[in-house]
């Protein structure tokens, strides 16, 4: 996983959210819409903490981890920033796949928006899971990201000098057959794995979880542009807005979930 680590440490993942606001303000919809309106959440796997950072603001008591030590950092600084520090119970540089600093049945819901884009073998996913089941509460609902093999299939073959080796037709055969994706090119995005849609809710409910919602995190939007985005916002603020609730209400249509290269799988610990 140590390349995982050295690439976030040099990456800004709070900016990306504020680039590509659309992936945030679909999952921030849903978790919002759905959470208790109080409680204990785990936001495993946080980055720097922008999700994390926005419930605690909302009153949530928040407790966070993060496989990079520097993104950890970065969350108490921002914590901090915005005023919400005294919410969080911890902040533990851990790896998804032991939360053995947490007990059992400790948080009303939880979070893992990252740790499953980067877990290559079964047996990694299979344990990352397991910890969110044990330290999640009964009946307590699950937020957890994946990405989708169709959406970067599509992003190799129209970018193809962007993700090699996904540049080759071997490339993309492999790719297809496995789900792993390591770029050829030292220092992007790497150790990365990819679900076929089919497999998702199959998967989680293997591990105890009944479910709830698979989600479009992105979906259809997430190829506008800002000049396209601009068209909408020059029609006024109303008209912005319904945009952006029709965006929401389309992330949940089953048929445009391969467009969308992040998913959210919504679930609950039976």
């Amino acid at each position: 996983m140590n390349n995982v680590i050295a690439y976030y440490d040099r990456f800004d993942e709070w900016g990306r959210l504020d680039r590509e606001p659309i992936e945030f303000i679909i999952n921030l919809h849903h978790i919002q819409s759905m959470l208790p309106p109080q409680g204990h959440i785990l936001d495993n796997g946080a980055g720097p903490g922008k999700y994390a950072v926005e419930l605690a603001k909302l009153g949530y008591r928040m407790t966070l981890t993060d496989l990079t030590p520097s993104s950890v950092d970065a969350a108490k600084r921002k914590a901090a920033e915005f005023g919400v520090l005294d919410q969080f119970e911890g902040f533990y540089a851990a790896d998804a796949r032991d939360l053995s600093m947490l007990p059992d049945e400790h948080v009303d819901a939880a979070l893992m928006l990252g740790p499953l884009y980067h877990l290559q073998t079964e047996e990694g996913r299979v344990s990352a899971v397991k910890e969110l089941h044990r330290v999640t509460k009964p009946g307590g609902l699950v937020f957890v990201a994946v990405m989708s093999k169709t959406r970067f299939f599509m992003n190799s073959l129209m970018q193809p000098e962007h993700w090699k080796p996904n540049h080759t037709v071997e490339g993309i055969r492999r790719f297809l057959q496995t789900g792993t994706f390591d770029h050829a090119d030292e220092g992007r995005f790497t150790g990365a794995y990819y679900f076929d849609i089919a497999e998702i809710n199959p998967f989680m409910e293997s591990q105890g979880f009944e479910s709830v919602k698979l989600i479009g995190s992105s979906s259809v939007a997430s190829a506008m542009t800002p000049e396209q985005w601009d068209y909408w916002r020059r029609q006024g603020d109303e008209a912005y807005r319904q945009v952006l609730d029709i965006v929401i209400q389309e992330s949940e249509n089953p048929y445009l979930l391969g467009t969308a290269s992040h998913l959210l799988y919504i679930g609950r610990k039976v």
